[in-house]
């Protein structure tokens, strides 16, 4: 039972209770509600943007994390009715085999916990990718992956290298772990300088998104193999992507030890609200990073969902074919608006126009109902990057973007804008 107590007066806290039910406050007192807890014995206050200062809460948390701003992912609205193309998901459902495999579990009973390894996701992916199950280690999404290899050959003060402009949580990993981040920035073609393969003493874990993101940009794995053979720490080819492009880096890993290919199962297969990733590695090295995952990170649904995801060739043919058909569409829409737009061989395209600002695309697209990513990397420059939609939803996007550029659209006034 909770009674209410009348607003107080700011004034000082000491020694770690309340002194006749008083704090010091941070925040106006008028807009603080104070109550006490009879069974608890104890006061607590309610007001959504206050802080007590109570302690040093400062004095918790690591330096370094409190020194990191954190990633920031892409809005995710929970209404449907909006176009999303912000976040490079699949238009389309998944495979209905998903939703069997799912259904089966559920019957079943969930009561037990899953299989740690997800065996059975293993042995099926291993079959299409020509790998024995014990070089494979699955994940809540590739992003778990990537936290897991970060943990696993990163030490505090290691070094971090990656590509930029790129996959903003690389730098956020290493921050967590208390190491230094190398950004090495594409030069404006989208290549790389031979600086990226450049080994060093304090370098532990090398990053690339292959095909990039931003961009959508592809470094041909001839090229990536070379670099590995320079480098004397792991290489980690990120292919959340790769499902959409002509070439991948997969053979690279049983030809060079310090290859490491991470895949996702949330663009080509659809399946970004289940969470599912994998690594492919020398078994020696995931012996290892089995050592750091969480005991079950996969959950049953998930691990179900993704077998038999990956083991319906036919709709993720059909599927990656209808991509790769609205991206080739919506690169040659968006040049002929006047965009520069780099071929993209990923679920995206990055776009740059010569006159319009970014933001005001992104802002006027979002109040009509259409979101797509802006995205702003210091010391290199803003675009919009539009995932590949329906075929409607590309054409409906187009459509707002032309109009905006002959004068026919209002632009709304700025807010606040998530890069």
């Amino acid at each position: 039972m909770l009674g209410h107590l009348p607003l107080v007066d700011a004034c000082e806290f000491r020694g770690g209770e309340f002194p006749q039910g008083r704090a010091s406050l941070r925040s106006d007192p008028k807009k603080v509600s104070w109550h006490y807890s009879r069974q608890a014995q104890h006061f607590f206050v309610s007001e959504t943007r206050m802080s007590l200062s109570l302690k040093q809460w400062q004095q918790y948390v690591r330096p370094e994390i409190l020194a990191m701003e954190g990633y920031v992912p892409g809005e995710q609205p929970q209404e449907w009715d909006v176009i999303k193309l912000n976040t490079n998901e699949n238009p389309y459902p998944p495979s209905p085999a998903v939703t069997a495999a799912i259904t089966r579990i559920l019957q079943r009973g969930l009561q037990r916990y899953p299989d740690p390894l997800a065996s059975e996701f293993r042995k099926k992916i291993g079959e299409l990718l020509g790998f024995p199950p014990d070089w494979i280690l699955c994940g809540n999404g590739s992003d778990d992956i990537l936290t897991i290899i970060t943990r696993t050959f990163v030490p505090p003060g290691g070094t971090v290298r990656f590509a930029y402009p790129g996959y903003l949580l690389y730098a956020t990993l290493a921050e967590i772990q208390g190491a230094k981040t190398e950004p090495v920035l594409f030069r404006r073609d989208w290549t790389l300088p031979a600086e990226f393969a450049l080994p060093t003493p304090d370098l532990r874990l090398v990053f690339l998104a292959n095909p990039n993101s931003p961009s959508g940009t592809l470094v041909p794995p001839e090229e990536i193999a070379e670099w590995a053979r320079k480098l004397r720490c792991p290489l980690v080819i990120d292919e959340a992507y790769a499902d959409f492009a002509d070439a991948d880096c997969v053979a690279l890993v049983r030809e060079l030890e310090n290859v490491i290919v991470v895949r996702s199962l949330s663009k080509s297969y659809a399946l970004a609200g289940l969470r599912f990733g994998f690594a492919i590695a020398r078994p020696e090295l995931i012996d290892q990073m089995r050592k750091v995952k969480d005991s079950y990170n996969c959950d049953a649904l998930s691990i179900a969902g993704a077998t038999a995801a990956v083991s319906d060739r036919q709709w993720f043919e059909t599927t990656r074919l209808r991509i790769v058909a609205g991206r080739q569409k919506l690169t040659a829409e968006m040049r002929r608006l006047g965009f520069e737009v780099p071929d993209s061989y990923a679920n995206f395209t990055w776009n740059v126009h010569p006159q319009v600002k970014a933001r005001t695309i992104y802002e006027t697209l979002k109040s009509n109902g259409v979101l797509v990513r802006y995205m702003n990397f210091p010391g290199w420059g803003d675009g919009i990057r539009i995932t590949v939609g329906t075929d409607e939803q590309i054409t409906v996007c187009v459509e707002l973007i032309e109009k905006l550029l002959q004068g026919r659209l209002p632009t709304p006034a700025p807010h606040g804008v998530i890069a």
